[in-house]
């Protein structure tokens, strides 16, 4: 049985690491190299930001917790966007979030519509259906 962990707390970026690790070789490289940092507000269960990034320059994409310090761009969401791109990849609640202000861009925005111009394989849709069904959200 797996254990299910909040969503953007230690233990799920955490297991969220574990499971990407497991697909790794089985995931297509990105379609663009690219540095970007991410801020996510307003989450329930902790002071504070969550800083983190994505990293796609080496070929596959990481996404871990912390800043990196040549980033080409910064985006800033709420914890309900988070939650629809990461858990429930909803992506009409992602577009009207955008569309609303509450997706934040800061560098150039054409790398991130590249980033995800990319349709998940199967394999990927499969990782992020577990990473879902090991997720509580608040």
């Amino acid at each position: 049985m797996t254990t299910a962990h909040l969503f953007l707390s230690d233990d799920w970026i955490d297991a969220a690491r574990d499971l990407r690790a497991e697909f790794e070789d089985e995931i297509p490289a990105p379609p663009v190299a690219v540095k970007l940092n991410v801020i996510v507000t307003d989450i329930p269960h902790r002071d504070g930001n969550l800083d983190g990034h994505i990293d796609s320059s080496n070929g596959e994409i990481i996404i871990e917790k912390g800043h990196l310090d040549d980033a080409e761009l910064t985006v800033t969401v709420d914890y309900d966007t988070a939650k629809a791109a990461f858990v429930t990849r909803d992506q009409q609640a992602v577009m009207g979030a955008f569309l609303g202000g509450k997706i934040l861009v800061e560098g150039d925005a054409s790398q991130l519509l590249m980033l995800q111009a990319q349709a998940p394989t199967d394999r990927a849709v499969e990782m992020y259906e577990r990473l879902a069904a090991q997720t509580v959200t608040d």
